[in-house]
């Protein structure tokens, strides 16, 4: 029985792989790099933006609306989003500060981007019905 136990023992090999601490080691590295570190940035990011929000800057919320901030009070906002529309948010809703151009130029381009389609529309129509009669006309006299 002593014969297994130190065949047993010489065969299982023990010791330690530093090449196993170093995989280790880099793996958690990384994911600290690449995850931790930029999100801690973020939300610095954030708290720095909702901490210096002022009334009458321009806001986009977490839910996507646009607004003018009308007043601040604690940690609650009175944001503008329609004239004569003011609704009460909690400070952590707004996401980022918009400067006035960007938020222009984007329903510049929403409006851009959609009225050109209608008047294709309206193009495809009109040449669509003008070509039908000259079809039929030409049908007849075969």
């Amino acid at each position: 029985m002593g014969n297994i136990a130190l065949l047993a023992a010489t065969s299982s090999k023990s010791g330690f792989n530093p090449t196993t601490l170093i995989l280790i080691l880099v793996v958690v590295v990384g994911f600290y790099l690449l995850m931790i570190r930029p999100q801690q940035r973020r939300r610095q990011q954030a708290q720095q933006q909702q901490s210096s929000v002022q009334p009458g800057a321009r806001v986009r919320t977490t839910a996507g609306m646009y607004a003018t901030v009308v007043d601040v009070d604690g940690d609650d906002v009175v944001l503008e989003v329609a004239p004569g529309v003011e609704v009460r948010y909690m400070r952590r809703a707004i996401m980022d500060v918009v400067a006035p151009s960007e938020d222009t130029a984007e329903e510049d381009e929403e409006e851009q981007d959609t009225v050109p389609e209608d008047e294709e529309e309206d193009r495809e129509d009109a040449d669509a019905s003008a070509q039908a009669p000259a079809e039929s006309g030409s049908t007849k006299k075969d």
